[in-house]
C-alpha cells in the first residue's frame, strides 16, 4: 500500500487532482505584493481625490465626499472586475479575443456618432446617467490582448506579414480614437504596439522602417490640422512656457510645477496645500492629481508613490519572465509599457518635461473607465502568475 504522504505528494506535484491540496492550484500563487501596491496606490488615489476636489465642491454648495465616493465606488467595482479576470484562465482568451477586439472597435467608432458626448473639445465619452464611459480605456487593454494573441499563435519568426498584421491590429483603434481627438490615449497606443512588436521578436530594421513612417505620420497629422489648436498649444507648452497663451495651456503647466515645488520635501500636509485649495491648477483631480501629492505629502510622498508603482512595475516583469507561454509573457509587456508610459508621461507633464496630453496617473487620477481598465490590467497579469504551473 502506497503511503498517505507519498500519495498526496505525487498528486500535488503533478497539479492533475484538483484537491485542497494540490500546490499548482492556481489560488495558491496569488501575487500578494502586486495587489496589495495596487490596493495600496488605489487608496491613496482617494485620499487625493478627495483633497482635489472637496474645496471646490464646497464652492458650489456640493457635497465634499460626493468624489471620493464615486472614486472609492470606482476602486471597489475594479477590485471585483480584476478577481473575476484573475479566476478566468488566460488562455481562453486566444478564442475569445477577435469577439472582444471587434466589439472595442464598435464603441469607438459608435463614440464618434451623436451617440457619444464631447468633453473638453473631444467626443470621447457615452455619457450613462451620471456616469460616463471612455471607450479609449478598455480598448487599450483589448488591443494588448488581441495583439499578444496573435503575435502568440505565430510561433517566433517575426516577418513582414506577422508584423503587419499585428500592426494593423493595433492601428484601427489608434486611427479612432485620433478622430475623437484624443492625442494622449493615441500615444499610449503607438507605445503598447511597439512595446509589444518589440516584446514579439520584430527586428531592428522593421522597428527603423516602422520608426519614419511613424515620424512621416506625425508631420501629416500635424500638416493637415487633424489636431485641434488647443492640442497643438498643450503639446507645445511644455517647451514655450510664457509665450503667447491661447488657450491658457502654458499657464496650466506654470500652475502645475508651481504646485509641485510647493511641497517641498515633506509637503504642507493632507488638505492644507494651498493652491490646490484654492484650485489654482485646472483638471488637478484627473489629469493633474500628482500635483496634489507633490504639494501635500512632498517629495518623500511622491517618492513613496514612485516606489509603489515600482513594485508593481517589478511584479508585471517578474511575471512576465516567469510565464509559461509567449501568450503570457506578451500581455505582461503589453501591460508593463502601458502602466510604465502612463505614470511617465504624467508625472512628467505635471513637472513641465513632458507635453501636456491629458492622460490619468493609473489608479490614482479620478475616473471609472481608466481605473476600472489598470485594475482588469493588472488582474490579467495576476492571472498569468497564478497559472504558472497549469
Amino acid at each position: 500500500m502506497t503511503p498517505v504522504g507519498t500519495a498526496r505528494g505525487t498528486g500535488a506535484a503533478r497539479g492533475t487532482g484538483g484537491s485542497f491540496r494540490d500546490v499548482a492550484a492556481p489560488w495558491r500563487h496569488v501575487d500578494l505584493v502586486l495587489v496589495a501596491a495596487t490596493l495600496a496606490v488605489a487608496a491613496l488615489g482617494c485620499l487625493m481625490v478627495y483633497s482635489a476636489s472637496r474645496f471646490g465642491l464646497e464652492q458650489q454648495g456640493l457635497d465634499p465626499r460626493s468624489s471620493l465616493e464615486r472614486q472609492a465606488l470606482f476602486v471597489l467595482v475594479g477590485t471585483g472586475v480584476m478577481a473575476v479576470v484573475a479566476a478566468v484562465d488566460y488562455r481562453r482568451l486566444r478564442d475569445l479575443a477577435p469577439v472582444v477586439y471587434l466589439a472595442a472597435l464598435g464603441l469607438l467608432a459608435l463614440v464618434l456618432s451623436p451617440l457619444g458626448t464631447e468633453v473638453n473639445g473631444a467626443r470621447s465619452w457615452f455619457a450613462l446617467g451620471s456616469f460616463q464611459l471612455q471607450p479609449a480605456e478598455p480598448a487599450k487593454l483589448v488591443t494588448i490582448v488581441a495583439i499578444a494573441a496573435w503575435c502568440a499563435g505565430q510561433g517566433r519568426a517575426m516577418d513582414w506579414r506577422r508584423l503587419l498584421a499585428a500592426l494593423g491590429l493595433g492601428s484601427a483603434p489608434m486611427a479612432l480614437v485620433l478622430l475623437q481627438p484624443d492625442l494622449g490615449s493615441t500615444l499610449v497606443f503607438v507605445a503598447v504596439v511597439v512595446g509589444l512588436l518589440l516584446v514579439g521578436g520584430a527586428r531592428p530594421r522593421q522597428l527603423a522602417a516602422l520608426g519614419v513612417a511613424g515620424l512621416i505620420g506625425v508631420v501629416g497629422i500635424l500638416q493637415l490640422d487633424v489636431l485641434a489648436e488647443y492640442q497643438e498649444d498643450r503639446l507645445t507648452a511644455f517647451a514655450n512656457e510664457g509665450e503667447d497663451d491661447r488657450q491658457g495651456a502654458s499657464f496650466q503647466l506654470s500652475q502645475a510645477k508651481a504646485t509641485v515645488a510647493a511641497g517641498g520635501l515633506t509637503g504642507a500636509g493632507i488638505f492644507d496645500g494651498t493652491q490646490t485649495k484654492l484650485g489654482f491648477v485646472p483638471e488637478q483631480q484627473t489629469d493633474f492629481i500628482f500635483t496634489v501629492v507633490a504639494e501635500e505629502l512632498g517629495f518623500l510622498g511622491s517618492v513613496t508613490l514612485l516606489l509603489l508603482y515600482g513594485v508593481i512595475v517589478w511584479r508585471i516583469w517578474r511575471i512576465g519572465l516567469l510565464a509559461k507561454d509567449d501568450l503570457g509573457r506578451l500581455l505582461c509587456a503589453g501591460v508593463l509599457v502601458m502602466v510604465v508610459f502612463h505614470v511617465f508621461q504624467n508625472m512628467g507633464m505635471a513637472m513641465g518635461i513632458m507635453p501636456i496630453t491629458g492622460i490619468p496617473l493609473p489608479l490614482l487620477s479620478y475616473g471609472g473607465s481608466a481605473t476600472v481598465t489598470v485594475f482588469a490590467a493588472l488582474g490579467l497579469v495576476a492571472n498569468v502568475h497564478m497559472r504558472r504551473f497549469t
